[in-house]
């Protein structure tokens, strides 16, 4: 067997008993854990097949039946070692080895080998009880070195990543923890060990973490380093704590406080948009109240002697240009004093302070009698009809002549909104909302839209994108109006080009002071 360069002592030993056997194993596995090379050599026993020997033999040391060829300069041992009690071979060795071979009797060295397995036990023990400790601490401890492989972990870390030991141990950091090949310092992943080393100080991170089941946990990191003399890092101690669930009660915190503020800044929205509209309502009431009266009666009158003179003109002789002339300003008269009609009209419906007239009715009737009311409307202006109806919708409790004024002004505006454009598709659908008791009636078609910037302004008095003598801009006005005093809601959603729909939700039993509930009990009597 060729010697290995020499170490500081290389030692023989004479005896190859379960004594040698058990030296042996425990001194081999050492030098094999620290790497170093092992000084003992050689082993000497008259009996080949001793458990000694045999071992010796595997561990490729060199093997003497006569341990007088321990002394052989070739192989450069200075310590020779007797593992057997038999004082005949002692002195027989004190009396032919060489002066530069050390002995060591068997006596002295039991007494120096039960000393070191006395405090090799007290090191076990202290051991057990350390890894009974760090097992019993629900945080997950990994000890990992610099090259970033797990080389302890405790009980709780593999207990709750669903892992044994031999799945962890030996392996890096990232192939455990993020199931990939290369260290996790591509940005996507701060690593906590690199963190360490370059700022040289303790490190705390909260990671996300996918468990071999697939759910996804948090964790609060907390990475120790463990120092050598040089400066160098010895090793890694890697303390994670599951915070999953205070993860999840913060968020649900921050989700609740989130909605109250949404919710709470939704509230002082609308009461600011309700507090204007009735602002305006209440202005436009008192004005519209003061003079419809007076106005509507003069035009009346008006428009009666329009009609008369456009008779006398037909029947009398006039020349032809001067009648044609004279027709032309009557038809302007007429049209504006149209116009002034519909005018006063709608404010008198707008300003109405009386209470409304309530009965049980079936919204899907009402459409159905508002389409043919506007049949002919919407054939002039192209509109095909699609009818999502339910059948099956209960009677609410209302105003039908109100009500039909809604969607009177909801379909002849989808109408006329599709003119320009050559016709098109309107949609209405009705259907119940159980959660909320409601009926909701959707009236959508497919014109050109509404800007942005003008849906806010939808249902405030005068405002109107129609051409003029189309419209006064006091249709959706009423509608909000009506639909209000019902308890109800009305919301445009839409795009420029990408029409409009309207929705409407009504309760079945609105509690408005409009209703006269005892005179809605005699009726359904």
């Amino acid at each position: 067997m060729p010697i290995k360069d020499p170490s500081v002592i290389n030692i023989g030993l004479v005896g190859g008993g379960e004594f040698c056997k058990e030296i042996l194993e425990k001194t081999t596995s050492v030098y094999e854990q620290e790497e170093i090379y092992a000084p003992i050599i050689a082993v000497a026993d008259p009996d080949s097949k001793s458990p000694g020997m045999v071992l010796a033999e595997e561990l490729g040391l060199l093997t003497f039946n006569d341990c007088h060829r321990l002394y052989d300069p070739r192989y450069n041992i200075h310590l020779i070692i007797i593992l057997t009690p038999e004082n005949e071979i002692f002195e027989d060795i004190l009396q032919t080895r060489p002066p530069r071979i050390r002995i060591v009797s068997y006596d002295v060295f039991r007494i120096f080998w039960n000393a070191i397995g006395l405090e090799e036990r007290k090191l076990r023990e202290r051991t057990e009880e350390m890894e009974t400790i760090l097992n019993g601490i629900q945080d997950f401890i990994l000890v990992i070195t610099p090259d970033m492989e797990i080389i302890e972990a405790n009980e709780s870390f593999l207990t709750k990543m669903g892992y044994s030991s031999k799945d962890v141990i030996g392996k890096k950091c990232h192939q455990v923890y993020h199931k990939i090949d290369y260290p996790c310092n591509t940005g996507e992943t701060d690593c906590p060990l690199r963190e360490v080393i370059r700022n040289k100080r303790q490190v705390r991170q909260i990671q996300t973490r996918v468990l071999p089941s697939g759910e996804k946990r948090y964790y609060e990191v907390n990475i120790y380093p463990i120092w050598e003399k040089d400066g160098k890092i010895l090793k890694f101690i890697h303390i994670s704590r599951d915070i999953t669930q205070h993860k999840k009660e913060e968020e649900e915190i921050t989700r609740r406080l989130e909605f109250m503020v949404e919710e709470r800044t939704r509230q002082l929205k609308e009461t600011h948009e309700k507090l204007l509209h009735q602002d305006k309502m209440s202005s436009l009431g008192k004005l519209s109240a003061s003079v419809v009266h007076e106005i509507n009666n003069p035009i009346a009158g008006i428009l009666n002697l329009i009609m008369l003179i456009k008779r006398i003109v037909g029947e009398d002789g006039f020349n032809k240009k001067e009648i044609d002339q004279f027709k032309q300003y009557l038809d302007l008269m007429e049209t504006e004093t149209r116009r002034t009609s519909r005018i006063v009209s709608n404010l008198l419906a707008f300003s109405r302070q009386s209470k409304m007239a309530p009965k049980r009715l079936s919204i899907n009737r009402l459409i159905e009698q508002t389409l043919f009311l506007n049949s002919n409307l919407l054939k002039l202006s192209g509109v095909k009809v699609e009818k999502r109806l339910d059948p099956n919708l209960p009677d609410l409790v209302g105003s039908e002549d109100q009500l039909q004024q809604v969607f009177m002004n909801l379909v002849s505006n989808a109408a006329e909104a599709m003119e320009a454009s050559g016709g098109g598709v309107l949609s209405i659908e009705s259907k119940l909302l159980l959660n909320e008791d409601k009926i909701q009636v959707n009236v959508k078609d497919t014109g050109p839209g509404i800007p942005y910037i003008n849906i806010s302004k939808l249902f405030e008095p005068f405002f109107t994108t129609k051409k003029k003598g189309k419209g006064v801009g006091l249709g959706l006005s009423v509608a909000y109006g009506i639909i209000q005093e019902h308890g109800g809601s009305i919301f445009v959603r839409s795009t420029v080009g990408n029409g409009a729909m309207f929705q409407v939700k009504l309760p079945l039993k609105p509690a408005s002071e409009a209703f006269d509930t005892k005179k809605e009990k005699t009726s359904i009597s």
